[in-house]
């Protein structure tokens, strides 16, 4: 049986998605997961170094308006008390190498990165593309 991938899934388009066989599927991945919006928590700042414990105590609408500032979170929930990741103008994550397609931040990516695609969207999918010159 051979296995057929639909490239060029969009990520507005649910149905479009393929069912995720595993991390060997990223190698060949334009990062399109990286264009969808990043939810982040106080923790997740704490990790990617933007933040340190001590601000933590802070009001999180006074830490989001510093970060919205810096370019770092794109907007805040206050009532949820989630931020969102800005991302470039290509609408690609800001932690992501714009020419490599990876993540600048791997090591330390927020849980919303380390859990896709189990949880997301569409669990247990993902919205693949191929690199290019790789189809």
């Amino acid at each position: 049986m051979t296995k057929h991938l639909l490239v060029g899934a969009d990520p507005e388009r649910l149905e479009t998605w393929i069912k995720f066989p595993g991390n060997s599927l990223c190698r060949d991945c334009r990062a399109t997961c990286c264009s969808l919006p990043v939810e982040v928590r106080l923790k997740d700042l704490i990790r990617l170094g933007v933040i340190d414990e001590f601000e933590a105590g802070e009001p999180p609408k006074q830490i989001a308006k510093r970060l919205m500032k810096e370019g770092i979170v794109g907007h805040f929930n206050q009532k949820s008390g989630i931020f969102t990741l800005q991302h470039h103008s290509s609408g690609d994550c800001l932690y992501l190498d714009q020419k490599t397609r990876l993540c600048t931040v791997y090591a330390n990516r927020p849980d919303t990165c380390r859990n896709h695609p189990q949880i997301g969207p569409k669990p247990g999918y993902c919205a693949f593309q191929a690199k290019p010159g790789r189809r």
